[in-house]
């Protein structure tokens, strides 16, 4: 199976984000035209990538990076830092918290390289100061 590129994974996390935004919204999100996101959903659907529209792709149910990124911003940078993170498409979720650690960001990458240039990314963001990553590497029942 081939890579996601820049547009589909624009796609799949706007779609993770609102699995009900139209061609039109979707086009906007993702900087494209609507017959390139009808075009790229298509193909998303005839690869397989997307599943249901609910939305659940396959990185859900084959192995991915998944790793929790603790970050540290500066002063009062949060709202902006939050805007920029919700651009990176590998960015699943980020909780505010309490204590050490600002910021707490879900990263789902589909390989070590493309996880190490989102923390790359992330590190960039002007206002955050630090971050420190866990990757998460398999569920534990009790």
């Amino acid at each position: 199976m081939s890579a996601l590129s820049r547009t589909d994974r624009k796609l799949i996390a706007a779609l993770r984000d609102n699995a009900r935004a139209s061609v039109t919204e979707l086009a906007h999100i993702a900087g494209v035209s609507r017959t390139t996101v009808k075009t790229r959903l298509d193909a998303l659907v005839a690869e397989g990538r997307i599943t249901r529209f609910t939305i659940e792709t396959d990185s859900d149910h084959h192995e991915q990076v998944r790793a929790i990124t603790m970050v540290e911003l500066q002063g009062s940078m949060s709202r902006t830092v939050i805007r920029t993170l919700r651009a990176i498409p590998e960015v699943t979720m980020i909780y505010s918290t309490n204590g050490a650690w600002d910021l707490v960001v879900e990263i789902r990458a589909e390989t070590l390289p493309q996880f190490d240039r989102v923390l790359r990314d992330i590190r960039e963001v002007k206002g955050v100061t630090n971050s420190e990553s866990s990757l998460l590497l398999s569920n534990v029942t009790v």
